[in-house]
């Protein structure tokens, strides 16, 4: 269970031209009553039939829930069983209490937002209590590593009544944030039973998630409409994403283009010794990085290295993007015969062979290498799952190369490619000979390296219009009481 009915960021294949700055207006005029109000968790009682109806409607929606994760559990425990058979008592509601209840809730799905969320909660009061929950175990992993001593982790309960219950009994949050929107309608329901104000952040619509919504809607008529009115306030990335939120029924008056928070991301911490380490591995050869890669991809990047002038030419890391295929890959370059180490292996590289690749089998750490990189790629854009964040490489000047499928990233896009600030390839061929022409050509990779840095540098601002669509939020959870975990 990888995402809510009714989340606004899924993987898209078509692309849509979206504005080219995000608009800056953003009014915070509600006052914490005035909040509540508007995420309608103020309403009067329901009548006794509509009540039960909805009882009905919800242990069926539990049923079905239930069923599909009895049916899926084996095929998943099978594929991935060592990253998530670990995750399954939290998601049933057994997570530590909290240490202070009364807190905010960040709910971040994977990896990219959980980096927003670290982003946001360094702005954060320090006093602010804060729990913070993903779904993915590679998510999980950079939340505790870049938030585990700022807030309580764990992961985001199934979307069962007990599962649910537990979870608000032992962390008794005060509101919940959505980070890019993950709507899963039982929490949203008891979110709103509890009186608890929402809002998302650095929310998007992608292509997929709205064709998917738009038919939805048609089918479900209004019993669409509950998933969106839980949530009291929508900071959205692009106008094209306000537009899109308002057409699947939002009221334009909880709609705000805030920007892209990505853009906001801290700079990696160094980890000196694994650049020292890679420093060593290469010799007087270049780094080339090949981050976050897909299926199907890691062949494509092998072959370009080969087009660049192979092992003797450049030094390649890769680091596929989830760690169940890490294994795969490795006998991948096995039988391809290529001399390369495995991160997680390696004792003593003053020692070691000459590698042509080192495997990258481990988190948290590809962000920082791109700052001792001479060329990168970024994954998931030569197959079509819709791209991943340029931004980790752009930050430190790297030139960096992408395949078309950047649909995730839209407007990202958009402006990466009016400002010649990558170079798109469209296979492993135009991948390998963009490389060679780099290494060839450091003064034409630094111009594009430059272009990257200096486009990030200008989308700054997305923070502060944030915390200002925050404030009423924020100023509700200080006019709560403690929480209870009753």
């Amino acid at each position: 269970m990888t995402g809510g009915l009714g989340t606004l960021n899924r993987q898209d294949r078509a692309t849509r031209p979206g504005p080219s700055r995000p608009a800056t207006s953003v009014s915070s005029d509600y006052t914490p009553a005035e909040y509540e109000a508007t995420a309608l968790v103020n309403a009067p009682p329901e009548p006794v039939v509509k009540r039960l109806v909805s009882r009905l409607a919800w242990s069926g929606y539990q049923l079905a829930l239930g069923g599909a994760l009895v049916l899926t559990a084996p095929w998943v425990l099978l594929r991935r069983g060592g990253h998530y058979r670990r995750t399954i008592l939290p998601r049933l509601g057994r997570v530590p209490e909290a240490p202070v209840p009364g807190g905010l809730w960040i709910h971040a799905v994977s990896v990219g937002e959980v980096m927003v969320a670290a982003t946001l909660a360094q702005a954060l009061p320090e006093t602010l209590p804060l729990v913070v929950t993903t779904v993915t175990p590679t998510g999980q992993a950079r939340a505790q590593a870049s938030l585990g001593r700022r807030a309580t982790v764990t992961y985001l309960p199934f979307e069962l009544g007990f599962a649910v219950e537990r979870f608000f009994r032992r962390l008794a949050p005060a509101a919940l944030v959505l980070v890019e929107g993950d709507l899963w309608p039982l929490v949203l329901e008891r979110t709103a039973r509890r009186r608890l104000p929402v809002t998302v952040v650095n929310g998007r619509v992608s292509d997929r998630s709205f064709r998917r919504m738009t038919r939805l809607r048609r089918l479900l008529g209004g019993l669409l409409g509950p998933l969106f009115t839980h949530v009291g306030r929508f900071g959205m990335q692009t106008a094209e994403d306000r537009r899109r939120l308002i057409e699947l029924g939002v009221s334009p008056a909880k709609v705000a283009v805030t920007g892209n928070l990505k853009y906001e991301s801290p700079e990696p911490a160094a980890n000196t010794e694994l650049e020292a380490q890679l420093r060593r591995l290469a010799g007087d050869r270049p780094l080339l990085v090949a981050g976050s890669t897909m299926a199907g991809e890691e062949e494509a990047v092998l072959d370009a290295l080969e087009v660049a002038g192979g092992g003797e030419a450049a030094l390649l890391v890769v680091a596929p993007r989830h760690p169940e295929r890490w294994d795969e890959v490795a006998r991948l370059l096995d039988k391809r015969g290529i001399a390369f180490l495995r991160r997680s292996g390696w004792t003593s590289p003053g020692s070691s062979p000459r590698p042509a690749v080192v495997l990258l089998d481990s988190l948290g750490e590809l962000a920082g290498l791109y700052r001792i990189a001479a060329a990168a790629f970024i994954g998931g854009t030569l197959v079509a799952t819709g791209g991943h964040n340029p931004l980790e490489p752009a930050r430190f000047a790297v030139a960096t190369a992408v395949g078309p499928s950047m649909e995730n990233f839209r407007e990202m896009a958009e402006h990466f490619d009016r400002a010649e600030a990558w170079a798109r390839v469209g296979d492993a061929a135009a991948l390998g000979e963009t490389w060679r022409r780099w290494l060839e050509e450091p003064s034409e990779a630094a111009a594009v390296g430059r272009r990257a840095q200096a486009l990030v540098e200008a989308n700054r601002g997305s923070l502060e219009r944030t915390l200002k669509l925050l404030e009423p939020l924020l100023a509700a959870v200080s006019a709560r009481p403690a929480g209870s975990r009753s």
